[in-house]
């Protein structure tokens, strides 16, 4: 009997995303879809790959993994932008995609803000007082 489990919205969100991308990247110009067009497949699947690893990850761990899930998806968007102001894709193309980017974004950002919430941060355990010393 198979084990189903439910499958974060930010993965499936991420996920349709690349999708949407991946017949993009097919009707980029030739001469840009290895360099350009690869530059953002690079970008693409590594967000996705550190979202998956987040996922499996440990509460404390997360967050770094986020971060850097984060840092790919503004790779992204930059090198998307930068395809777009060089006509490699169209206005509706680009539109299309950077709603969907951005709500990928959103999601991440609540994720990371709500760990944030939920973990004492460092400076906070280096301001406590150690044990048999008094703050004055």
């Amino acid at each position: 009997m198979a084990t189903y489990y439910s499958i974060p919205t930010v993965m499936t969100k991420a996920k349709e995303t690349y999708a949407l991308w991946f017949k993009i990247l097919t009707d980029f110009p030739k001469a840009h879809r290895y360099n350009l067009g690869g530059k953002i497949e690079e970008y693409f699947l590594g967000m996705l790959e550190n979202i998956f690893t987040a996922i499996y990850l440990p509460k404390e761990k997360k967050y770094l993994e986020l971060g850097s899930a984060i840092v790919k998806l503004d790779g992204v968007k930059f090198f998307f932008q930068l395809a777009w102001e060089n006509k490699c894709l169209s206005n509706e193309r680009y539109a299309e995609l950077s709603e969907k980017l951005n709500e990928v974004g959103r999601i991440l950002g609540g994720w990371k803000k709500g760990l944030e919430k939920k973990t004492p941060s460092q400076q906070a355990k280096e301001e406590q007082p150690s044990c048999g010393t008094t703050s004055r």
